[in-house]
Order: structure tokens, then C-alpha cells, then sequence
């Protein structure tokens, strides 16, 4: 609750008041794999290559004059859909476990109720800012694109606890009371952000908008 406002504040205005954010972003996220991983030498390195590259995944979505603000907002909408969507559902319905050797209180009901919601999430946004698409055709492209970016959000997330049961760690830190650290948050964030900026470059463009 405290940190949404800033987050989409920063995003809607851009410019340095972002840089500054995803850069402190960034700082954190190394330190808290560093601590992870025991600060062992070959993943702290693998750590800092993908914090890196999903700054800079970051950075580039939000350069598009025209269609960056619409882009992150998509991202974030995604993403949290997915983070909302596996916990309620994953609680409400419970279930097989997805992978419990690597996350024991993850569920299948969850997996898709994720991706149920970050698909209605990510096309609610797009038909925010494109209204014209809200019941078009394109609006299955974009709910179809939306669901295959909540998964990768919810892969990036099982990466995390990987990570984590693999150093016996059970946070990433303790920057946010109650709920551990920044990349505990933001994990399924810097998957997704990084496979959607690597599809704008082998597109030549925005995604959302050829989508639509």
C-alpha cells in the first residue's frame, strides 16, 4: 500500500523520478542476491548479470515517448495480477501443489488463477489507454500475450524460491516488514520485464501496440 502509489506515480511522470527509482531498485536487488547466495563469487555474478539486464529491461519499456508509460503500467498490472491471482486462488482453492520441491505452498489452482487474472489485468490496461481495442479481435490477442506474461511472471517467481531453498534462505531480506526483501516482491517484475523488452527488440516495436 505504500509502495504501489510511488511506484505508479514515478512511472506515470518518468524521467529521473523513474531512473532514480529502478536504479535504487537495482542496487537493492544485488545486494539482497548477494546475501542469498552467501556472497560465493560465480553467483554473485550470475546475480548481478540479471539484475542488470532487468534494470535495463526496465529503463528501455518506459523510453517509448508514446506507448512507455501505457507499457510499464501493462507490466505492473500483469504482474501484480498474477501475484494477486496465485494467492487468492491458491488459497481459496487449494490443491495439487505445482512445485512443492521447490515451493511447497504454490498450487495448480493458483498457477491458473494467476494467469486467469494478470490476462484480465494486462487487457484492462491496454483497453484503458486503447479503448478502440477493448472488444475487437485484439483484445484476445492482448488477453492471450497478457496470459503467457503471467506465467513467465510466476516462472520468474518459482526462480526466486529456487534460488532461495537451494541457500537455505528464507527471505531475500527484511527491507519490508512482514513481507521479506525487495526481490521477494519484485521477482516475477524482472522476469517479465526482461522477455518483454528482448520481444519489442525482435519486433522492432512495441508489442502491445502490433498486437493491437
Amino acid at each position: 500500500m505504500v509502495l504501489a502509489p510511488l511506484v505508479l506515480a514515478t512511472v506515470h511522470f518518468g524521467g529521473i523520478f523513474y531512473h532514480v527509482l529502478i536504479g535504487v531498485m537495482g542496487l537493492i536487488l544485488a545486494s539482497e542476491w548477494a546475501n542469498m547466495v552467501g556472497r560465493r563469487p560465480a553467483w554473485m555474478a550470475l546475480g548481478v548479470l540479471y539484475v542488470a539486464v532487468s534494470i535495463w529491461a526496465l529503463w528501455r519499456l518506459r523510453l517509448d515517448p508514446e506507448w512507455g508509460q501505457m507499457t510499464v503500467f501493462w507490466l505492473l498490472v500483469v504482474v501484480w495480477g498474477a501475484d494477486t491471482g496465485g494467492y487468492v486462488f491458491g488459497m481459496s482453492l487449494r490443491g495439487p501443489k505445482l512445485a512443492p520441491s521447490i515451493s511447497p505452498n504454490k498450487t495448480w489452482s493458483g498457477f491458473f488463477g494467476g494467469t486467469l487474472l494478470g490476462a484480465l489485468a494486462g487487457w484492462g490496461m491496454v483497453s484503458y489507454f486503447r479503448p478502440e481495442v477493448a472488444l475487437e479481435m485484439a483484445a484476445f490477442k492482448i488477453i492471450a500475450f497478457s496470459a503467457a506474461m503471467a506465467v513467465v511472471s510466476q516462472v520468474g517467481d518459482l526462480l526466486e524460491s529456487w534460488v532461495k531453498r537451494r541457500f537455505d534462505v528464507k527471505d531475500s531480506g527484511s527491507i519490508i516488514p512482514g513481507h521479506g526483501g525487495l526481490f521477494d516482491r519484485v521477482d516475477g517484475l524482472v522476469a517479465t520485464a526482461i522477455a518483454l523488452a528482448l520481444i519489442n527488440i525482435v519486433l522492432q516495436g512495441n508489442v502491445l501496440v502490433w498486437l493491437s
